[in-house]
Parts: C-alpha cells; structure tokens; sequence
C-alpha cells in the first residue's frame, strides 16, 4: 500500500489493559501507529475499529477530554467482553503525542446538538424526507430514531459534543455528510447548538 498522503493527524494507540484472552495477541504496552483515521494497520481487529472509530474521529477533529490528564487522549475498552483496554492519543506532526493537561475545571456539559435530513433519494423506511430535524442532548439516544441512521450519526454526535470543529464545513460546528448506510437514500446534516466554551 502507498503511503498515505491525508490532512488528517496520526494516531497512536497503547495496550494499557489486558483482562482476557485476545486472539489478536495483543499484549500491554503493545504500541499501534495508525495513519489517519480511515487507515488502521493490517490485520486490525474490526471489533475494535468499531469501538474506536467514533474515539479517532473526535480526536482528528480537535475533541477534548477535560476529564482526562492529557485532554488529547481517551481510553477505550475492547467490545468482545472488556478484554483489552487501549489508550488513544494525537500524534503531532513531529510524530511525538499531542498533551494537552486535564482542565482542573471542567464539569461535565452535555451539548445540544440537532440531526437534520438534508438530502433525500429513493425511499426510506422510517418515511424521513428533507427538513426532518430531531434535538438531542450530548450522547442521548433519541427515542424511535432509525438506529442505522444514529449509529451512522453517533461518530459526529460524539466528536461534536467533545468540541471538535468540521474546519473543512462552511460551519465547522456541524457535519453535512452522514449518510444512511441503507443505499445511502438519506444523508444528514448533524450540528452542535451549544457553542463549545474553550
């Protein structure tokens, strides 16, 4: 495979925890370099792709974790019954992990965020057409929504509500791109209400 050539930042992800037998071998202190976030090295395991997916996106889009002691950097517990637990972090340009320290105070603030329908084509099954908008709360589910289409949405809902900004979005505080993975028939439009306070 080339190399990759992406505006996006690499990620670093370490082994902090193993509790559990992983037949991927992975084993503490293990250290994985991903390129971006769309490039995950080969032989990744795909359950954990999914667990961190919406983690690395927030990352590469500037999210913060006040809670944490390095703001840049979340931890992330393997799905298949907790046997692993990875730390995610930013790597600068440089190739050396982004640190921002914990915010001493932060408080837990749940953002408003709106999902709007902004295209439509073919039929949906929910019967969403374009200007449908649904309000949400942080990383609230929102109560008989498609499940595809928020799980779709689930990875802009998490960056937006942790302060990442879309840069190339003419309103880097939404994203217009998250599209129904049922033939793509509905594409939505996800913004944060709230402006993120730094």
């Amino acid at each position: 495979m080339p190399e990759v050539n992406s505006p996006f930042p690499k990620l670093k992800l370490t082994v902090t925890g193993v509790f559990g037998d992983c037949y991927h071998g992975y084993k503490a202190g293990d250290e994985i370099i991903l390129e971006d976030f769309t490039h995950p090295p080969k032989h990744f395991c795909l359950g954990l792709a999914h667990a961190l997916f919406p983690v690395i996106y927030a990352l590469s889009f500037g999210a913060r974790f006040g809670f944490r002691d390095n703001q840049r950097s979340l931890l992330v517990t393997c799905p298949d019954g907790g046997k692993l637990e990875f730390k995610a972090e930013i790597l600068d340009k440089e190739g050396k992990v982004e640190v921002l320290p914990k915010d001493p105070n932060h408080k837990f603030s749940p953002k408003k965020m709106v999902i709007e329908v902004v295209k439509t084509k073919g039929k949906c099954t929910f019967g969403y057409k374009a200007g449908d908008r649904w309000e949400t709360q942080g990383l609230k589910c929102i109560p008989g929504f498609c499940g595809a289409a928020f799980h779709t949405a689930f990875p802009a809902l998490f960056a937006l509500n942790f302060g990442a900004r879309f840069f190339f979005m003419e309103n880097p505080d939404s994203i217009d791109t998250v599209t129904c993975p049922d033939g793509g028939n509905i594409v939505f439009k996800v913004t944060r209400i709230e402006e993120d306070k730094k």
